[in-house]
Order: structure tokens, then C-alpha cells, then sequence
């Protein structure tokens, strides 16, 4: 049968109970609804007293550099023009760490006077006022000075005119006049009425001036400032600013495109300008390099005393040419007349010559004729006389002087030839030698001019570009384009009031959980049977009893049908099932017994001896606890001099068994009860005599159960030296009393032999901390239609709420 009670009690507490859990914290219903109107009030508080802060938002496109006209005037890498200089694209990554840069929100800050803060005062919080306070702050003091210096003034107004001023750094009050001159500290300035702020001054409320200095604003607007990238192109970027005064951070932004846009064009033109500078030096340079060249191509021409190469070229090779070819007409003739001379020496005396052959000189050639018409002449004389004939001689004689004239006429021609011929060979040889040199001087002077040209081409380039620069430095257009001036959204970013107040509604109710968790876990108590996991894997569970208040009565009664009564039957019938198997001749010896005092075990004991008795069964309930006797409080027997206690009965052999057993009748509830005795100065030793086991066994013979309410195992050994004697052992453990840590001494002591038959009972359970009638399909008495005392709903819920 034990098997039978691990198995269901292992199955039961196998499964996890979330509704048991969560019933743990319903029990604290009162504290989760305190902690609900704490954490509500607290939200509500914060929403109602926190300045909201909005979204201020500026869009904002950068011009495509293209557009740019600095960047037109010079040529890039793939221009048809040589490439001096170029400027790089800024991405627009690169805007974006411009806008966000210390030096440009630093200069917005100053420009806008962000570095001074006005507050006005309220009942319970103090706002900036920033277009609207009654007062200005004018610094006389150098602007070194007062953007590197903190200060904190609070203004009293006393009258329209007048009113005192306390510095934070000092407690001194002081009355001033506007516009008269305030020294603190290093600073100079005066106060002004703003026309834009409340017109009734000596009524307004305090106001608090805040300087501090310009690097730590313009590093705290730099935390805040948020620039991201928007657009199908995503190139245009999206400024937005979280601040509790929208109208401020308004001014900021518009403040920061304009200062970015000018910061942009001061820039252009002032690259215009420095190129515009840049040109005007090279053109300098180049001027004075082309005049440099020039000069060099005179001294070149005039050096080698032509004006061109190629026509001083041509004119010594046509120079050649002519003199090579009156070489070849003068050796022409020489031949002609070697030739005419060698006929003349060779050939008879009346031989024609030849002529016409444009050698020799005209006299040369007119002798030739004269020579060969008096040949002819003599030939037709003789065909008609003799050579006698004084005619023929006289021809004969002319042809002889004349043939001796052409023979030194033809040396002369000869000679004279030779000459002209060594003349135009020295002529050739000059023409020749000035044309060889020619390709070194065409060279050098290609250099020369290849320097001009390119010297030309670098001058005319720098003079259109020293134009456009002038052009964009005078038109520059803008870097950016406003998109969208700054707006602010209509619903703040913070606080969410929803939020808020949901998130102070769970703060408020997570609180109050934490603190039971945590007291939870680190409770070392048991609570429910959950708690008593450790012991149940090897032992039985009997059942629990609810606790009794101070109202309700700790002993049953008959027909009772209080959740006490109802907790002790289902122990009788749990019992009935743990014993069914055992001999019914004599009576079960039942053990009540717990690990140390306080848990319970002799109104357990007291109420199980009742419980057993209504059902007409003969119970003996010996009170064994001889060391700290309870069990008389529960009855209205008392030990007197006649009467006689179990310490009576061990100790005396001459006390009876029925002396020492009393007969109780309470209310149709027969139970006999042995009462404990007086205390003894040896209970040990008392117990181990032969008497106790006498007694048990002839209870034994005489009743059904034989209740034995033993001292406490861990704090005495009185238990253990008559735990033979049990069939049976109830195990009392008490929630919120009995330590976790106790748990495995009864099982070590069933492991060791020491106890038999042990079930466990969870005494004094508290149900209204957990959702037992929900767990285990009960609720002692609630809920059958026969409660003892039945309420209605709204009266228990009345209970609990005014308890």
C-alpha cells in the first residue's frame, strides 16, 4: 500500500501548478493593489509635473557638385585641357560630421545667445523661458570671458523698476536697476526688461539666469543633434533635435542650415579666391618664361643666320643641287672637248670636225664652223681644179693656221673648264656640310618651340580660367537648399504619458512581487505539501490540516463539518488505506511523532483518537510525551493525587493498567486517554522498562487503534527506544514552522530502521494562501451544501477586504 501512496504522491507533484503559483501572489492581493496605486500615483505625478520634451525636424539637400561653380573652373581628369588642379567631391557623410563639428555648432550657439538660459520659477517646477522672460542679460564683459565662464543669478522682482539679484556663489542679496551696471565675479552686464516677455514685472515669479560656457552647449547640442538620410537618393538629410522648449530648438536648426550654407559659400569663394591668387602668380611666371623663350629663338635664328629651318634647309640643298649639276654639265664638256681633241690629233688635216656639240667657248665653236667651211669650200674647188691651184693652197694654209687655233683654243676651254669645275666642287662641299648640320639645329629649335607652345597653350588656359574664377567669385551660389524649415511635432517624445503610466502601473505591481519572490526564496520554511518533495519521494502523504484560528475551536466535534473535522476524516480514511492488509485480531499501534516541538503532533494526536472514535471504534490515546506533557489541555482530566499518569505506571509495578486509563465521553466521543504523568527525572530510562510494551500489548488486545503521542526524534531519544513497539508512525510536520532542512532526518531514520510504517502529516496549512480547492478538487466543507457556517460571496469578500 506505501507503493501506492508514492506512486500518486511522485504524480501529483510531478506536475507543475501555475495556478498555485500565482495564487502564492494573490494572497498578497492587498500589498499588489497597494504597490498598483503607488506605482499609479507616481506615474501620474511624473506625467503631470515633467516638462515634455518634443521633436523639432529641418530638412535639408546638398547641392550635387556639379553645380558647384568653384569646382566648374577647374578642368577635370578627362577635360581636353591639362589638369593643374582638382578639388574632391564631399560625400555626404562628409556634410554630415560637418554639421554635427564643434566649430559650426559652436558658432550657432554664440550667434544665438544659447549659452545663457532664463528659468521662471513656479510652485512646484521651474521652466525655461526662452522668447518670453521678463528680463534680458547684456554682457559688457569680452565675449572671451563670458563664453568660458559658468554663473547662476536668481532674480527677485521687488518693484517695476527694481530688484535683487543672488549669484549661486554667494548668498549676499542685492538691489539693482535695470540697465545699471552689475559686477560679478570677471563679469560685466545689465539687465533689460524684454518687451516680449510679461509685461506686470514686480508680480512675476523668481528667475533663474544660467550661463554656461560655450564648449560644454555646444557639445551637449552635438549629443543630441540626430542628422540621417532620407529620399529616394537618400541625398537629403533629416536634422532633428529633442528639447523641452520646441521655439529654441526651432532657432537652432534654422541657425545651422543658414550657418552650414554660409559656412559653404565662405568657402567657395574663398577657394575662388585663392585660385584666382593661384592663377595670377603662374601667369606671372609664365609671362616671364615666354619672354624667356622668345628671346632664346632670336638668338637661335640670328646665331645661325636663317628664319626658318626648313627653308634655310632647302635652300642649301637646292644650293647643292645646282652645284652638282654644273659639275656634271662642266664634266660634260670636258669630255666633249677631250674627245674633240683627241679627233683633231688623230684624223687628217682636211677632215670635217664635228660641231654644235655645247662645249667650249663661242670663239671655240665659231672656229669649228669657219674651220669646216673651208673644208667644204676646198672639196668643191677641187672638183674643179687641183691642189695646185693658189686658191686650195691659200685655204690649205688657213685651215692649217686655223686647225693650230683650235688646238690652243681647245686647251684654253679645257683649262678653264677645271677651274670652274674645283670652284663648284668646293661649293658643293660647303652646301653639303651646312645642309648635314641642319637636322641638330631643326632639332634644337623644335625644343625651343615646343617649350613656346606649350608655355602659349598653359598662358591662354590660366587667362579663361583667371576669368571664371573671377566669375564664381563674384556669383557663388549655395551649397545646400532648404527642403523644409524647422517644425515640431505636435505629440512629445517624453514623457509618453500612456507608457508612463503603464510602466509605473507594472513597476508598481512587479515591486511587491519581487519582494515576495524574494522573500520566497529565501523562506526555509515548509509551506504545502510541495515544500515536503524531498521526504514524499519515499514516504506515504496522510493528508493536511488546516490551521484554526483564534475564533474556531481545535477540537472536533460531532457532526462537525468545519474544514478541521473534514481534514481529520481524510486522514482516517487515508489511514484506513495504509492499514488495510494488517490482522484485524488485535488492535494498530499508531505512532504521532514529529522532528522537534511546536509542529502539532498532540492535537493531532487528540483529534485522529476523536476522529477513529466516531466511528463507534475503541480508541486509546496514550500520552507518551512524558518529558513535556500537552495532552491534558486538551481534555478536562488533570493529574491529581489519586489519579494516575503512564509515568506512574512505568515507574510503580503496583499501578494497574486501568488505573492509569481515563475514560473521556465528550459529546457521544469516547476516547480513553492515558495521560502523560508527572515528569520524571529519568523518562529515558523509564520507557526502556519492560512496562511500556506490557501496556502496548494489552491496549493492544483491548482496543481497535492505539493512539501514542511520542516525544519529538531530533530533540530526545524517548521515541526511538519504543519505536518497536508502533505498527505504524504519523510524521507531523507544521507549515510555516517546520524547517526545509529538517525534512531528511524521519528519512534517514525510515532508511535506518528506526521508524515504522511512516506517513507524513502537514499540520496548521494556511489555505487562503494557496488555491488548494483547485489543485486538489476540495475545499473542506465549501462547496458540498453542508457548510457548517455558509456566507454569502459578497459577505466573505466584505471579510476580507475590512479585516
Amino acid at each position: 500500500m506505501e507503493e501506492i501512496f508514492d506512486d500518486i504522491d511522485q504524480k501529483e507533484e510531478s506536475n507543475f501548478d501555475l495556478k498555485a503559483e500565482i495564487y502564492k501572489y494573490l494572497t498578497h492581493w492587498k500589498w499588489l493593489l497597494l504597490g498598483l496605486l503607488i506605482g499609479g500615483t507616481l506615474a501620474y505625478l511624473y506625467n503631470r509635473y515633467t516638462i515634455p520634451e518634443f521633436r523639432s525636424e529641418a530638412n535639408l539637400m546638398i547641392t550635387k557638385s556639379e553645380d558647384n561653380n568653384v569646382s566648374g573652373i577647374l578642368p577635370s581628369g578627362g577635360s581636353s585641357g591639362p589638369s593643374i588642379l582638382k578639388l574632391d567631391d564631399n560625400s555626404l557623410e562628409n556634410q554630415i560630421v560637418t554639421l554635427k563639428s564643434k566649430r559650426l555648432i559652436r558658432k550657432v550657439v554664440d550667434d544665438l545667445d544659447h549659452n545663457i538660459y532664463y528659468y521662471v520659477e513656479g510652485s512646484v517646477i521651474t521652466t525655461e523661458a526662452y522668447n518670453d522672460s521678463p528680463v534680458k542679460i547684456n554682457f559688457i564683459s569680452a565675449d572671451s570671458v563670458v563664453n568660458n565662464h559658468s554663473a547662476n543669478f536668481t532674480i527677485t522682482p521687488v518693484s517695476h523698476d527694481k530688484f535683487t539679484l543672488k549669484s549661486s556663489s554667494s548668498e549676499v542679496l542685492k538691489t539693482y536697476g535695470f540697465k545699471e551696471l552689475i559686477e560679478f565675479s570677471n563679469l560685466k552686464f545689465t539687465l533689460t526688461k524684454n518687451l516680449k516677455g510679461q509685461s506686470d514685472f514686480a508680480n512675476s515669479n523668481p528667475i533663474q539666469i544660467l550661463l554656461r560656457p560655450l564648449e560644454d552647449v555646444a557639445g551637449a547640442y552635438i549629443s543630441k543633434l540626430e542628422v540621417g538620410q532620407k529620399g529616394r537618393a537618400m541625398d537629403i538629410l533629416s536634422l532633428s533635435l529633442v528639447d523641452e522648449t520646441p521655439d529654441k530648438s526651432e532657432d537652432f536648426l534654422n541657425e545651422l542650415m543658414f550657418q552650414f550654407n554660409a559656412d559653404g559659400v565662405r568657402d567657395k569663394r574663398q577657394v575662388a579666391l585663392k585660385t584666382t591668387q593661384f592663377i595670377q602668380d603662374r601667369l606671372e611666371i609664365l609671362n616671364s618664361e615666354l619672354d624667356s623663350v622668345e628671346t632664346g629663338i632670336a638668338d637661335f635664328k640670328s646665331e645661325n643666320q636663317f628664319m626658318d629651318v626648313t627653308s634655310g634647309a632647302s635652300e642649301y640643298l637646292n644650293r647643292k643641287s645646282a652645284s652638282r649639276q654644273k659639275i656634271f654639265d662642266i664634266e660634260t664638256q670636258l669630255s666633249i672637248l677631250s674627245s674633240v681633241q683627241e679627233l683633231i690629233n688623230q684624223t687628217s688635216k682636211f677632215q670635217l670636225l664635228p660641231e654644235n656639240l655645247g662645249a667650249g667657248t663661242s670663239e671655240f665653236q665659231s672656229a669649228i664652223s669657219r674651220y669646216n667651211n673651208l673644208i667644204l669650200e676646198r672639196k668643191a674647188l677641187l672638183q674643179n681644179s687641183t691642189e695646185e691651184n693658189p686658191v686650195i693652197e691659200d685655204i690649205n694654209n688657213q685651215l692649217v693656221t686655223l686647225r693650230n687655233n683650235l688646238k690652243e683654243n681647245l686647251l684654253a676651254s679645257k683649262n678653264s673648264l677645271k677651274v670652274q669645275l674645283r670652284e663648284l666642287e668646293g661649293y658643293e662641299k660647303s652646301a653639303t656640310s651646312q645642309f648635314s648640320s641642319f637636322p641638330g639645329m631643326e632639332k634644337g629649335m623644335r625644343s625651343i618651340e615646343r617649350q613656346q607652345q606649350i608655355k602659349e597653350q598653359l598662358y591662354l588656359f590660366l587667362l579663361q580660367r583667371r576669368e571664371e574664377a573671377a566669375i564664381a567669385f563674384a556669383v557663388t551660389s549655395d551649397v545646400s537648399k532648404v527642403i523644409d524649415p524647422a517644425f515640431t511635432y505636435g505629440s512629445p517624445v517624453n514623457p509618453k504619458p500612456v507608457l508612463i503610466l503603464i510602466g509605473g502601473l507594472i513597476i508598481g505591481l512587479l515591486v511587491p512581487i519581487l519582494i515576495i519572490f524574494i522573500k520566497n526564496l529565501l523562506d526555509t520554511k515548509v509551506h504545502h505539501k510541495g515544500d515536503l518533495q524531498p521526504l514524499l519521494k519515499s514516504t506515504p502523504f496522510m493528508g493536511e490540516v488546516p490551521r484554526v484560528s483564534a475564533e474556531q475551536s481545535d477540537v472536533i466535534q460531532v457532526n462537525d463539518r468545519s474544514p478541521l473535522a473534514e481534514s481529520f476524516r481524510i486522514l482516517r480514511t487515508n489511514l484506513a488505506y495504509l492499514i488495510q492488509n494488517k490482522d484485524k485480531d488485535v488492535a494498530d499501534v499508531i505512532y504521532v511523532t514529529s522532528t522537534v516541538k511546536g509542529e502539532g503532533k498532540t492535537f493531532v494526536s487528540y483529534n485522529l483518537s476523536r476522529t477513529l472514535a466516531s466511528t463507534n471504534k475503541k480508541v486509546l490515546l496514550i500520552g507518551a510525551d512524558i518529558r513535556n506533557p500537552k495532552l491534558h489541555r486538551y481534555t478536562s482530566m488533570t493529574i491529581g493525587a489519586k489519579e494516575k499518569g503512564l509515568s506512574d505506571y512505568l515507574y510503580d509495578y503496583n499501578v494497574s493498567m486501568d488505573q492509569v486509563i481515563s475514560n473521556t465521553n465528550d459529546e457521544n466521543i469516547a476516547v480513553d486517554v492515558v495521560l502523560s504523568g508527572p515528569i520524571p527525572p529519568n523518562p529515558a530510562e523509564l520507557l526502556m522498562n519492560d512496562r511500556m510494551e506490557e501496556l502496548i500489548n494489552k491496549a493492544k488486545s483491548s482496543y481497535d487503534y492505539v493512539i501514542v503521542d511520542t516525544a519529538p526524534t531530533m530533540i530526545v531519544t524517548d521515541t526511538l527506544l519504543i519505536s518497536q513497539l508502533a505498527d505504524y508512525t504519523l510524521y507531523v510536520t507544521r507549515a510555516d514552522f517546520t524547517e526545509k532542512n529538517l525534512l531528511q532526518f524521519p528519512q534517514d531514520l525510515k532508511k535506518q530502521g528506526k521508524l515504522k510504517g511512516v506517513a507524513v502529516i502537514l499540520n496548521d496549512v494556511d489555505y487562503s494562501k494557496f488555491s488548494y480547492g483547485a489543485q486538489y478538487g476540495y475545499s473542506y466543507g465549501y462547496g458540498y451544501g453542508y457548510g457548517a457556517d455558509e456566507e454569502s460571496r459578497w459577505e466573505r469578500l466584505k471579510k476580507k477586504l475590512f479585516s
